[in-house]
């Protein structure tokens, strides 16, 4: 009796030496480093963290499936980076639909709402790439559950408002992100955003040309755009060399004939795109009577001929597999140009993108977005540029939706802004995006004409400017 006593007072010991150790590891305190509180996130990895005064800056990998409907089949590595500010702050959900910066830096609505900001790449775009690539994987809505599973990952650490926005592609993803998951954001701010609904229709950008700026300014660049065909034999003997010096080759466009051509047309396009109208000045007066030099540098500084090589395209094979899959691409007539100059017009996305890589068009999705953009808007905010050509095709608003907007920045170019508005949509616009962040003070919110940036302005982390390349 009494050796089963003692086996039983012994099993009671040890039972409750178990039950305390349990609870001593149950009570260990939680992480409270935001660098280990990010990284205790399953599927996130640590890159590189950088300093920047009032903020900690990480430069993380977050694993993602690379089919979100069939997630056991393979994952890939994709990059974001958190400027990480205060967990009482909203956060703004950043992506510029292209690779991400790994440079601190501030969205205009990060600095309004004076919050943190994560900023995704955008998958396939290098490093962010499946290997294998199966390209089928690239679509609008895999990139948009991207997002979705980055949001619900950091969303129980930043639990404040989020908004999300983004600039050219960044603003179309943005846009399709809201349409694909609508409950996740509590703003979209989509800046110069295209809306390519019907691929095939584009006299839209056609009337945009005939249009902008002056007539002055318009035949300045029309007569160098000319002058630059009529002397193609001379210009792409420079371009020969220039290919050479530089180790370019032209397989993916096909010849240095079309990616001369391509570039010469890209370059009112490209003027618009960057420039303003006071820049018209740096611009040949007299095409005809302009030295070949002269020409060639001002095509050169404002579309590049760097760029239709097989060098120039590669780090944009992503976007152009979209344009020839889902988001279509504009075709523009030249008036001013006579026929006998242009051999081949504004070549389509299939001239842009290796052969290798199977394309075809899905038509109906730009469609789909914008359809329910119209009906189902809510805390939508669109800015575009005035004199910006993708801004031909906008997003527009219709009876269904709610406290949304858009708005047109006077003689912006791609680079348009909620600053660069008139001041009054510039203040209800500020009011708004402070409101949907959930920190609009009360004065605000009786008077959106005293809302002001609650972050003061920062030369370097807010230095903006849209990249200097002609895709949106």
């Amino acid at each position: 009796m009494r050796k089963a006593l003692r086996w039983l007072l012994a099993l009671t010991v040890l039972i409750g030496t178990l039950s305390t150790a349990g609870a001593a590891t149950a009570a260990q305190p939680e992480a409270t480093d935001i660098k280990d509180r990010l990284l205790s996130i399953p599927g996130m990895s640590l890159i590189e963290e950088k300093p920047y005064p009032g903020y900690r800056f990480f430069v993380l990998n977050y694993t993602q499936p690379v089919d979100h409907r069939k997630p056991s089949r393979g994952t890939f590595q994709q990059r974001i980076t958190v400027l990480h500010k205060d967990l009482s702050r909203p956060t703004v959900f950043h992506t510029g639909g292209y690779n991400v910066s790994t440079t601190p830096s501030r969205r205009e609505p990060t600095q309004i709402v004076d919050g943190n900001q994560v900023s995704m790449e955008y998958r396939f775009f290098t490093p962010s790439r499946p290997s294998p690539a199966d390209w089928s994987k690239l679509d609008i809505w895999q990139a948009a559950s991207d997002q979705h599973r980055i949001f619900k990952a950091l969303k129980p650490l930043y639990s404040k408002n989020w908004i999300s926005t983004g600039g050219s592609k960044g603003g179309m993803t943005a846009t399709y992100y809201e349409r694909f998951y609508p409950r996740d954001m509590d703003g979209v701010v989509a800046y110069v955003a295209p809306n390519d609904v019907v691929n095939d229709q584009d006299k839209a950008y056609d009337r945009f040309f005939a249009g902008v700026g002056t007539k002055e300014c318009r035949d300045r660049l029309n007569g160098v755009q000319r002058e630059a065909l009529v002397r193609r034999e001379p210009l792409e003997q420079r371009y020969q060399a220039y290919a050479a010096e530089n180790g370019y080759t032209f397989d993916t466009v096909g010849s240095l004939d079309k990616a001369y051509e391509a570039t010469v047309l890209d370059y009112v396009w490209g003027f618009w795109q960057y420039s303003l109208l006071s820049d018209c000045d740096t611009i040949p007066a007299d095409a005809k009577n302009a030295t070949d030099e002269e020409i060639w540098n001002s095509i050169d500084t404002v579309a590049g001929f760097s760029f239709y090589t097989d060098q120039g395209l590669e780090p944009y094979t992503p976007y152009y597999y979209q344009a020839g899959t889902e988001l279509g691409a504009p075709t523009i007539v030249f008036p001013h140009i006579e026929k006998k100059y242009i051999r081949y017009g504004y070549l389509p996305p299939r001239y842009f993108v290796p052969r290798s890589i199977p394309m075809r068009f899905r038509d109906g999705a730009m469609r789909d977005v914008d359809s329910w953009v119209r009906h189902n808007a809510r805390h939508m905010l669109f800015v575009y540029g005035e004199n910006d050509p993708w801004g031909a095709e906008q997003f527009r608003l219709g009876k269904g939706a709610r406290d949304s907007y858009v708005f047109t920045a006077p003689g912006a170019n791609h680079g348009a802004n909620v600053a660069g508005l008139k001041e009054k949509q510039k203040a209800l616009a500020t009011a708004r995006i402070l409101k949907w962040a959930g920190v609009a003070s009360t004065a605000v919110e009786a008077d959106p004409a005293v809302a002001k940036p609650l972050a003061t302005y920062d030369a370097r982390l807010d230095k903006r400017g849209a990249e200097r390349t002609l895709r949106p």
